[in-house]
């Protein structure tokens, strides 16, 4: 479904250069749940932008079922990829209502993309979505997303990306702000969603444990290289420690915590 080839990207500032991504290929299946893990700027993060098309390569290719897409905007990309960032904050209107939020995309993707209003059949589908996170929203229609806690807010982005049904999922360390009975909550509820729309997804997580527990594949990243791609059986069987072990190897003097929570 998405191929990206010989992918370079350089941050350039005055006096200063960094390369974070030189010959870089990837290969992602139709289905795939990919967990992104590796160091503090090992590229995880640029990686999904340049998918997302916040950021634009400097060479190379991202196709995306055969067609180049490395230059067409995000707003272009949307149609088909949906991006859920770190902050719950991002990603939604706090200033509007929960059903004010959804039927902006609603309307965007299922009717004419100016019209605020939406049909009392499509709202109780919408309250259907927010039910499946079970956790009360669909009974909060009304309340502005700014006084949800972050984890609801979390779960209001996650319905609103998959409303129009992508084709691709980034999750760009959604959890990484929540508490950690939270971050449990919203991973259940991403595995929920990702299964029953049956979406492509890549998510980037400073989490080992998340990473070895959710979806079917695993890359770790270092200095903008995958230095680790395992998935089925293989991946399995890894542990955090074997993890950790990789990132000894690296000769890295020190681990953050962060990588081992559990």
């Amino acid at each position: 479904m998405l191929r990206i080839r010989s992918l370079k990207k350089v941050f350039k500032q005055e006096h200063f250069e960094q390369t974070v991504f030189d010959n870089f290929s990837l290969n992602v299946n139709e289905g795939d749940f990919i967990t992104i893990i590796g160091s503090n700027g090992a590229g995880k993060s640029t990686l999904l932008h340049l998918i997302m098309g916040n950021l634009f390569p400097d060479e190379g290719e991202i196709l995306y079922r055969g067609e180049p897409i490395e230059h067409l905007p995000s707003y272009k990309r949307s149609a088909f990829i949906s991006y859920v960032y770190q902050d719950p904050s991002v990603g939604v209107a706090p200033n509007l209502t929960i059903l004010e939020n959804l039927s902006m995309v609603w309307n965007k993707y299922h009717r004419n993309p100016f019209r605020s209003g939406i049909r009392r059949r499509e709202i109780e589908l919408l309250k259907e979505k927010l039910a499946l996170c079970q956790l009360g929203l669909e009974n909060m229609l009304d309340k502005k997303v700014k006084t949800l806690s972050g984890g609801q807010r979390q779960a209001v982005s996650l319905i609103m990306s998959i409303l129009h049904k992508p084709d691709i999922l980034l999750l760009d360390e959604h959890t990484g702000a929540l508490d950690p009975a939270t971050a449990d909550k919203i991973l259940s509820i991403t595995r929920h969603l990702v299964d029953s729309y049956h979406v492509t997804t890549l998510m980037v997580t400073h989490n080992m444990q998340q990473a070895l527990e959710n979806g079917n594949r695993l890359l770790m990243l270092d200095q903008g290289t995958i230095i680790l791609d395992v998935k089925g059986e293989e991946k399995a069987r890894l542990t955090p420690e074997d993890l950790i072990e990789r990132f000894k190897q690296l000769k890295y003097q020190s681990i953050s915590d962060r990588l081992v929570l559990n």
